[in-house]
């Protein structure tokens, strides 16, 4: 309706007319009850405007063309009249040409070709008097201009960058951002008038000049250069913002001009990135901004969020560093989870630089583990591990493996992939990290993935002295998991270690100080894998792993060969031809006596990895040879045979 009304004023009585009949039509389709009566009452009113546009003298083409945006906003059809918009921009009348740039903006895009028709016009509005109308022709080159048009009209927009009217400088400022992402190529046009634009006194021209300026040094980094001899005059700028009083129209939640702050800041950053004369001349202003700017507003928190941004990205000193990163703690402490969010994800790029910092933030940061916000949590997650190193591995396990628990389905497949990579890298001995992978497996259950668990049986191997201890502790877990029917890789690691390390485990020569004290009888691992076989959750390839162990122990466990046999046989008449293939196999092998069983069935060699560090947990994640671990332990044969 206030469209209509701005195009009625052109004059005369007729013209006010035309706002009361657009006005009507918005009642009358307001009234409609139903789509097909308002479907009627538009195609109505289209047949009027297109025997209204036949006329090319008719005084209500800008009536036309204010109900036409009315129509395509409602959804409708309005290509057939898309031309009068360029009929009403050629006509010389303000109110004629505002509708008619409105309805260019509003009905057309810049993949149209009659766009190319107003080129001409809109360089000769330009070059208009009345300021108005060449603000009119700004704006829409800043809505719709094409690359074609923006190679014609790049002259006029740079020379009214030295406008002596604020309102046009303000327009060209933003005109010529589109122009240079449309043209690269017409940026050093632009670079003079923009840097003139830098040290205007007008909140709105300045504003949109530093937009420029972001523009310009984005596409080229000659640009950052030349912009860098002002970094003087922006920081004299922010500090008079900052000790700015009050003024009613630019404050904003008790910030004067925050818009134009932000804007600043972000320029600063990208100067001062990589420059360290250009970043101690802005690290005043910059302590000033993070210490004195009120975070209890949203206008604040923009601010000090760009500050804060502007540190990490200059070359600042560590002192400012950590001021940042203590705004960034005081954020996580907030209630808005937006505010959150962008501190964590701003604190994953902190640790890059400055790990010691963030490390002092690190309980609240695991807290955010346990939101309820599943998009703060995962950007938790990612921030726990870039925390991780060598001194916290213990309590950053512990805390993620407490988690893993209660984590949502969704997270457990990665979350049980990063703690076994981080056990892997930082682990301080090898028996923090049979202990710890144990109590994966066991709070990973299935989505323990059968690479981690081959990795872990990899790693026993190479150390002779845990081989009985990780045997022990295996047990014991699977022991109290076997009413759990998702914990397979547990049971398959489990079968394959007391497999080959079945006669140590029961050995009390190979206990470690300060171990659990747990008697574990021949016949206690027999009966374990015997469950395992017996269970009927578990997979083919878990209870190949077992049948294969159970036929090793069968050689050692000298008063255990009748119970294996019996067990064996049981897995004779299994429906998995696989298993019962097995299971008549050894059968055939221990009734062909000791002199074939014991060498056929011996202890597998250490399996061979890529990297010695990776054993110890200090390299990366030690991926192994191929040939080393054939399919165990989620598939069949892991344990030889």
């Amino acid at each position: 309706t206030s469209v209509a009304t701005a195009a009625g004023r052109s004059g005369n009585g007729d013209a006010f007319a035309m706002s009361t009949r657009l006005r009507e039509l918005i009642r009358s389709v307001r009234a409609c009850k139903t789509a097909a009566e308002e479907r009627a009452l538009v195609a109505k009113e289209s047949a009027a405007i297109r025997a209204s546009l036949k006329d090319a003298e008719s005084q209500y083409s800008h009536r036309n063309v204010a109900k036409l945006m009315y129509l395509h906003m409602l959804g409708y059809p309005t290509h057939w009249g898309q031309m009068e918009c360029v009929t009403l921009i050629a006509r010389a009348s303000f109110p004629e040409k505002r509708i008619g740039y409105l309805g260019l903006m509003v009905l057309l895009d810049e993949r149209q070709e009659v766009t190319m028709m107003v080129t001409n016009t809109i360089k000769n509005d330009l070059k208009h008097r009345n300021h108005f109308i060449a603000g009119l022709a700004l704006c829409a080159l800043g809505n719709i201009c094409t690359a074609e048009m923006a190679r014609d009209v790049a002259p006029e927009v740079a020379s009214l960058l030295h406008s002596k009217n604020s309102y046009v400088r303000k327009k060209a400022a933003l005109c010529s951002v589109r122009i240079v992402k449309k043209v690269p190529d017409l940026a050093d046009e632009f670079v003079h008038g923009t840097s003139e634009l830098l040290s205007d006194r007008h909140h709105g021209v300045l504003l949109c000049a530093v937009t420029l300026a972001l523009e310009l040094c984005v596409l080229d980094q000659v640009h950052v250069t030349h912009f860098r001899k002002h970094v003087p005059v922006l920081v004299k700028i922010l500090m008079s913002l900052i000790r700015a009083g009050y003024s009613a129209e630019h404050d904003v939640g008790g910030h004067a001009d925050p818009f134009l702050q932000v804007k600043l800041l972000r320029l600063l950053a990208k100067l001062g990135a990589g420059d360290a004369d250009a970043s101690d001349a802005m690290s005043d202003v910059l302590a000033n901004v993070a210490s004195n700017t009120d975070g209890s507003k949203n206008a604040g928190n923009a601010i000090l969020y760009e500050a804060v941004n502007a540190i990490i990205g200059t070359e600042s000193v560590g002192g400012l560093r950590v001021l940042a990163v203590n705004i960034l703690g005081r954020f996580l402490g907030n209630k808005d989870n937006n505010i959150r969010y962008v501190a964590l994800n701003t604190l994953a790029k902190v640790v890059a630089v400055d790990t010691q910092a963030v490390q002092r933030h690190r309980h609240t940061i695991v807290e955010c583990v346990k939101d309820s916000d599943v998009t703060i949590r995962r950007s938790a997650l990612q921030l726990v591990y870039a925390l991780v190193n060598d001194s916290n591995i213990k309590t950053l396990a512990k805390e993620l493996l407490d988690y893993l628990g209660v984590a949502d389905v969704e997270f457990k497949s990665d979350l049980t992939r990063r703690i076994a990579q981080l056990i892997t890298k930082y682990a301080p001995d090898r028996r923090w990290h049979v202990d710890t992978m144990v109590e994966l497996l066991i709070k990973g259950g299935s989505y323990v993935a059968e690479e981690e668990a081959r990795d872990f049986v990899v790693l026993i191997t190479n150390s002779p002295e845990l081989q009985g201890y990780a045997g022990r502790a295996l047990f014991r877990a699977a022991f109290e998991s076997e009413q759990h029917s998702n914990r397979f890789q547990l049971s398959a690691v489990a079968a394959w270690v007391l497999g080959e390390y079945g006669d140590g485990v029961v050995a009390q020569s190979t206990r470690l100080q300060g171990e659990v004290n747990t008697v574990i009888a021949e016949a206690d691992v027999v009966k374990l894998l015997e469950s395992i076989l017996g269970d009927y959750h578990a997979p083919p390839a878990v209870k190949q792993v077992a049948i294969t162990a159970l036929a090793k122990l069968g050689t050692r466990f000298k008063t255990q060969t009748s119970a294996v046999r019996g067990a064996m046989g049981k897995v004779g008449t299994s429906a998995n031809v696989e298993l019962q293939q097995r299971a008549s196999e050894f059968c055939g092998i221990f009734d062909r006596g000791p002199a074939l069983a014991v060498p056929l069935l011996e202890r597998l060699p250490p399996f061979v990895m890529k990297s010695k560090e990776a054993l110890h947990g200090v390299a990366g994640r030690g991926k192994h040879e191929g040939t080393a671990v054939p399919s165990a332990p989620g598939g069949g044969g892991g344990g030889g045979g």
